[in-house]
């Protein structure tokens, strides 16, 4: 018996893993996630697992066929020459590969709040003929896409005006789902109220509040009572259902048109430029590319040392990747770190995870090249997702040429 290295491709419906360990047993390990809708035999990169099999002697020199039979003279012999070609399976185009349809059609996407929310909206932005499915809560919406009743979902992350969502960041972590996508939406906040009543019989206003947040201002000026509620549509719907004079909601021109409701003021909140950035999450991650501005956003924590967070984001720096956002989370599990004080016992600090958006595809060389430094000062790190921006490039009218000497 002679011993023969031959390829086996291993083709399973669930979810490989492919792990890329650390440099020693106590770092973290960046762990990307392929799994397969359909049972297809999808040859991408390491994901294809290799094995050993035992082979029989053979001539030297003879040449084996694709059904294995060999003459004597160590020519071949091909059975498999008159089956009809077109009965294999085709490879697949890049149209297959695209990580998501144009229009989002056959696409259910979930988000939180009643029909009219501005979750709704940004479903609709991505996707203009998905189907959206309301959730009460942003973690229903999460569990909707893991128990696969739902394709998507779409949650806020954070608001120009508002700030962070802080809940969405912990959910993330959560949860094992993938950023496929982010949607910019411009938020107009509108005063709603029953038809026929006017600005002065309004006392109370119901909104969620992020929303109430956004319209302070506004809100003090016209002496209006706030009360908070779960979502901006569902309070329009409070509003219509009770019918009281003397409510209102702050919710979109599109929730007042389901509802029934009068638009009393329109823009009502304090900033004009009041935009909402929303992700959208699905089961499995896209195949990120170049032929667009990607996004990737990681979260991982550090080591114990002095000047780790410097040493963290510089591996961005040096290959001249852009940091578009950096959030800082106490980790619940660990909330403090008890160190060794100088000459003074020990003290307490709080332990951290650290979330990042940087501007660079995980297609990119610089990009993988930034993540296995970092892995060098991380204890843990996690690829959320590496999806397309949400971006629309404006030329400047006097363009200038601008030259970067970037070291890779």
């Amino acid at each position: 018996m002679a011993l023969r290295c031959v390829p086996i491709l291993f083709c399973r419906p669930q979810k490989p893993l492919l792990e890329i360990p650390g440099s020693g047993s106590s770092r973290g390990r960046i762990v990307l996630e392929l799994r397969c809708s359909k049972l297809k035999c999808l040859a991408l990169g390491a994901s294809t697992q290799r094995g050993f099999v035992l082979v029989g002697d053979e001539k030297h020199g003879a040449k084996t066929s694709h059904t294995g039979k060999i003459d004597e003279d160590g020519s071949t012999v091909s059975r498999a020459v008159h089956k009809d070609l077109n009965l294999l399976p085709k490879p697949l185009s890049i149209n297959d590969l695209s990580p998501f349809p144009d229009n989002g059609s056959n696409v259910r996407i979930a988000y939180q709040g009643n029909p009219g929310a501005y979750g709704e909206e940004a479903a609709l932005k991505a996707y203009p003929n998905c189907e959206t499915v309301p959730c009460d809560q942003f973690e229903a919406a999460f569990n909707a896409v893991e128990l696969w009743l739902v394709d998507k979902a779409v949650l806020p992350i954070e608001n120009s005006v508002g700030g962070s969502i802080h809940r969405n960041y912990d959910l993330l972590l959560r949860h094992r789902l993938h950023i496929v996508r982010e949607v910019q939406l411009v938020v107009h906040h509108c005063l709603l109220a029953l038809p026929g009543v006017t600005m002065q019989e309004v006392k109370r206003v119901f909104s969620h509040p992020q929303a109430l947040a956004q319209c302070e201002m506004a809100l003090t000026n016209l002496g209006i009572n706030r009360v908070s509620a779960d979502d901006s549509a569902g309070a329009a719907l409070m509003v219509a259902t009770r019918g009281k004079r003397d409510m209102g909601a702050i919710a979109s021109a599109r929730a007042a048109a389901l509802y029934g409701l009068d638009i009393l003021v329109e823009k009502i909140q304090d900033e004009d430029d009041n935009v909402t950035r929303y992700l959208v999450l699905a089961r499995e991650p896209i195949i990120p590319g170049t032929d667009r501005f990607y996004k990737t956003s990681i979260v991982f924590t550090l080591e114990e040392g002095p000047g780790m967070l410097f040493k963290a984001l510089a591996v961005f720096s040096l290959r001249g990747i852009n940091l578009s956002k950096i959030e800082s989370r106490q980790q619940k599990g660990r909330p403090l770190r008890v160190v060794d004080g100088s000459n003074r016992g020990s003290a307490m600090y709080f332990d951290y995870l650290f979330f990042i958006d940087f501007e660079a595809s995980m297609a990119e060389l610089r990009a993988r090249n930034a993540l296995e430094h970092l892995q060098e000062y991380a204890g843990f790190l996690r690829v959320l997702g590496s999806y397309p921006t949400d971006i629309v490039l404006q030329m400047d009218k006097s363009p200038k040429l601008r030259v970067d000497f970037v070291i890779k």
